[in-house]
Parts: structure tokens; sequence; C-alpha cells
């Protein structure tokens, strides 16, 4: 038995995806990207500025499930240059300053809007 959850503090889905399932205890969400869910707009700026919105979006993502990043056990981060490695990773550390989660971090050819900045998150529910 899963659940979908979807809120409006986060940018609301572009496809045929959930924001995020509760399923067995764990709670997925989607990659998100650095939109602004008032807006619905690509937010300007370098990839710190990207990934700070990102990470804002999964925490909004989260609570909405009842979860935290303080729950977060995985992420993947999907960069579209990997010299823009260190920018983000300073930001990221900002958001997970003990304890971090597992993570993976991949350059990839191109994200969704050319963004420079796409995370996913697992995270333990509740």
């Amino acid at each position: 038995m899963s659940q979908i959850i979807a809120t409006e503090n986060a940018p609301r889905a572009i496809g045929p995806y959930s924001q995020a399932v509760v399923a067995n205890g764990f709670v997925f969400l989607s990659g998100q990207i650095p939109l602004d869910p008032a807006t619905n707009q690509i937010v300007e700026g370098d990839v710190a500025v990207q990934a700070e919105r990102v990470l804002e979006n999964l925490k909004a993502v989260l609570q909405a499930c009842g979860s935290s990043l303080g729950n977060v056990v995985k992420t993947t981060v999907f960069l579209r240059d990997m010299a823009d490695f260190p920018r983000m990773n300073e930001v990221y550390g900002r958001y997970f300053p003990a304890n971090a989660p597992a993570r993976s971090t991949v350059q990839v050819a191109r994200l969704p809007r050319d963004v420079s900045v796409e995370i996913e998150v697992i995270a333990v529910a509740g």
C-alpha cells in the first residue's frame, strides 16, 4: 500500500509523476529542479543558487510527507557540469550538516529546462 503526496509548497509535478510516494516506511521523492513554487519559473543564478532552491523544494515535500531532511537516507545529485560540484557541495553541506545521507553524484548530458542541478531523495517516513 502506498500514499501519493502533493504539496503546493513545492513545484507541482510537470508530467505524469508524483512529488513523492510513501511506501513501506520510506518516502521516495521525485527529483526536484530549481523551480520557484510560487511562480513555477526557474530561479536565476549559478549552481549554488539553484541547489539551494532544489533543497528547499525537497524540504517542503518531505514536510508534506511528515518527514524531514534529517530522515533522508539516500540522495542522488544530477549535475549538468561536474565542475559545479564544489559549489553545489557547499550548499548541500549546509542542509546535511551531520549524519549526511548516502549520496551519488553524476554528470548528465541535459536536465529538464536546462537547469544546472536536480536532486532526488529517499527518506524514512515520519
